[in-house]
């Protein structure tokens, strides 16, 4: 329990004084209108206040991801507590703070956009395709279980389910952000707070204690931690989705000090209930074997049911089924606005007016997207879950580590301390480099020859960033030059 306790802790400190550090070096001003007014229109550029979009921000980043991805690294024992630490406040909120901020610097844009602007057109290109083929995947991996389980619960069949679960998507891609995201996400982010918070007290109030890290438990059993456990828990530590939906709130904050509360911020928060849930799953069934077998036997959807069922009584019944209903399909509502947004900005060039949901033609461009993503993601619903979620996990980790590679970039080029998104893009550039070569759904190759070639692509990438901080310094020194 101590281990526990303490990593809590240091995710409240981390926020308090990490995130101060973060915001210091980036740089804010708070005397610069924000896109919420110099692009406001009344569709997705809507000033709201920052308590409602870290709410928003929350749900958006969070959904079942900080439950089930930590459900799963459970499997890996207490060191799984270090990962969501480390990974929350040095790289994923970092990760987050600046896909945010970087939208506001940039007039509301989204994060290929941004990618471009830092990293070069090439990669523009490559992380357009990937981050709408993440934001499909998601949304129809997110939409299969409510789907299956309202099925399940009511006389709608599977299909009826997904189509009603559709309808409702439609809804929220085509309004204006503050009407339907806006008004109730608020309340469904509540609800996800008071569920983490609650199942905790249990635990902590519970017979059994919940395990901590110790050198006999270090590594876990036969499962190499690396790099499995940071694609096994990427929401909670660090996630690539969350720049995608970063600037849906980028565009609605009112001032940039509100960016260190609704992006770093509602990082922290998902990263607690991430140690929550590995701690339930850890402690409920009695160990790694024990949660093998119900995993298993209900996969996790199961198993938030059985804990919230068991710890909570009939409060808990609710809670897992409105969670396990209502907190995937706002994610993949918001991945398919966000992914609608990339597409229009993707786009653009080929016409005028894009964003202006009061123009006719621009209503037309926004309806026209939003279809073209939703017809593959109701399509892709209707396959094995399982599937999906394996190829979600790299590719979400690979835009992860792009945009932690693109602030380094603006650092960089505007002389600042470009380290703090430096350091983590380098480790999270070893964790792609040498997953996909080693997972069942990459190349499957033998761990050792996995590990050989993930460091050596990885020493290139080093070799390149050296490279850009060479070049950048000789630039400086020429301008120096020039000017005397």
């Amino acid at each position: 329990m101590i281990t526990f306790l303490v990593a809590i802790i240091l995710l409240i400190v981390g926020y308090i004084v990490y995130s101060k550090v973060v915001e210091r070096i980036f740089g804010i001003n708070d005397s610069q209108l924000t896109p919420a007014y110099t692009k406001s229109d009344g569709m997705d550029f809507v000033p709201m206040s920052w308590w409602k979009g870290s709410l928003i921000q929350l749900l958006n980043i969070a959904g079942l991801g900080p439950i089930f991805g930590a459900i799963l690294g459970a499997l890996y024992g207490p060191i799984a507590f270090i990962w969501i630490v480390v990974g929350c406040i040095f790289a994923g909120a970092v990760h987050d703070y600046f896909s945010g901020m970087l939208s506001i610097r940039h007039n509301g844009e989204q994060y290929p956009t941004l990618v471009g602007r830092y990293l070069g057109k090439t990669m523009q290109g490559f992380i357009n395709v990937i981050s709408i083929l993440l934001m499909v995947l998601v949304a129809a991996a997110f939409t299969a279980g409510p789907a299956q389980l309202i099925s399940e619960i009511t006389p709608l069949s599977f299909i009826v389910a997904l189509i009603a679960i559709f309808g409702y998507f439609v809804l929220a891609a085509l309004l204006p952000v503050n009407k339907i995201i806006g008004r109730i996400y608020p309340i469904f982010g509540a609800i996800l707070i008071f569920m983490a918070v609650s199942i905790a007290i249990s635990l902590l109030f519970s017979d059994t204690s919940i395990p901590n890290l110790t050198f006999a438990n270090l590594h876990p059993g036969d499962l190499p931690i690396w790099p499995l456990l940071m694609v096994t828990i990427s929401c909670g530590a660090i996630s690539g989705f969350h720049s995608t939906q970063s600037p849906i709130i980028a565009r609605t904050l009112k001032k940039e000090s509100d960016g260190r509360k609704v992006f770093y911020g509602a990082m922290i928060a998902e990263g607690v209930i991430a140690l929550i849930w590995a701690a339930a799953g850890m402690t409920f069934f009695g160990g790694t074997e024990g949660l093998q077998a119900a995993l298993a036997a209900g996969g996790p959807a199961g198993v938030v049911n059985e804990i919230s069922t068991s710890l909570l009584g009939t409060l808990g019944g609710i809670l897992a089924i409105l969670g396990v209903i209502i907190l995937p399909i706002t994610t993949g509502d918001t991945a398919i606005r966000s992914s609608r947004m990339m597409l229009i900005e993707l786009l653009s060039k080929s016409f005028k007016k894009t964003e202006g949901a009061s123009q006719g033609k621009g209503k037309f461009i926004v309806i026209i997207a939003t279809v073209f993503i939703m017809i593959p993601t109701f399509f892709l619903s209707t396959i094995d879950y399982s599937f999906l979620w394996r190829y979600v996990g790299w590719t979400n980790q690979v835009v992860a580590t792009v945009m932690l590679w693109t602030g380094a970039m603006y650092l960089l080029k505007n002389s600042k301390f470009h380290w703090i998104c430096g350091i983590p893009a380098i480790f999270m550039s070893g964790v792609v480099c040498t997953y996909i070569f080693y997972a069942p759904e990459g190349f499957s190759m033998g761990y050792n020859i996995s590990l050989v070639i993930g460091t050596a692509l990885t020493l290139i990438i080093i070799g390149w960033y050296i490279k850009q901080i060479i070049s950048h310094k000789n630039n400086n020194s020429d301008s120096q030059h020039t000017a005397a």
